[in-house]
């Protein structure tokens, strides 16, 4: 075996199509282009969102708003659902993604003050409402703050 003499599989190449190389190959005379009109020019292409000289869609519709771009946003939890939790026990984000309570945190999270805490625990995350806070420190429990 040489190298050249090495064929690809049967099936395996495709010729490519000649457009516009006679009547013979099917595809001669306007070479696909069908008859006259912008897009059967040379050069004759529309861009994306060209609607025909008509004023385009994105500059009929008002701009609204905008979206900064240091924007931080928390994954929320609200201190009743921390009842969950043992007592004493340390509740951080390992033991609030595991439990369940919150999905994947992009940012940080923070606690919320809806709904009552009945055990001590100490709360891990990176801000608290500050009637949460209270209801964490009336419970028992501390609030430390995540620095990140």
């Amino acid at each position: 075996m040489q190298l050249n003499s090495i064929k690809p599989a049967l099936g395996a190449t495709k010729n490519r199509k000649r457009i516009g190389r006679g009547p013979g190959s099917g595809h001669g005379k306007t070479a696909t282009k069908g008859h006259k009109g912008q897009k059967a020019r040379s050069g004759g292409s529309i861009k994306a969102g060209f609607e025909g000289g008509q004023m385009p869609m994105q500059r009929r519709l008002p701009k609204r708003g905008f979206n900064p771009l240091n924007r931080i946003e928390y994954a929320q939890i609200n201190v009743g659902k921390l009842n969950s939790f043992e007592a004493n026990s340390v509740v951080d984000i390992e033991a609030l993604v595991s439990s369940g309570l919150i999905g994947k945190v992009k940012c940080g999270v923070k606690i919320l003050a809806d709904g009552e805490l009945s055990k001590a625990l100490t709360v891990k995350a990176h801000k608290f409402s500050a009637a949460a806070k209270e209801k964490i420190l009336a419970a028992g429990g501390t609030a430390e703050e995540i620095i990140s």
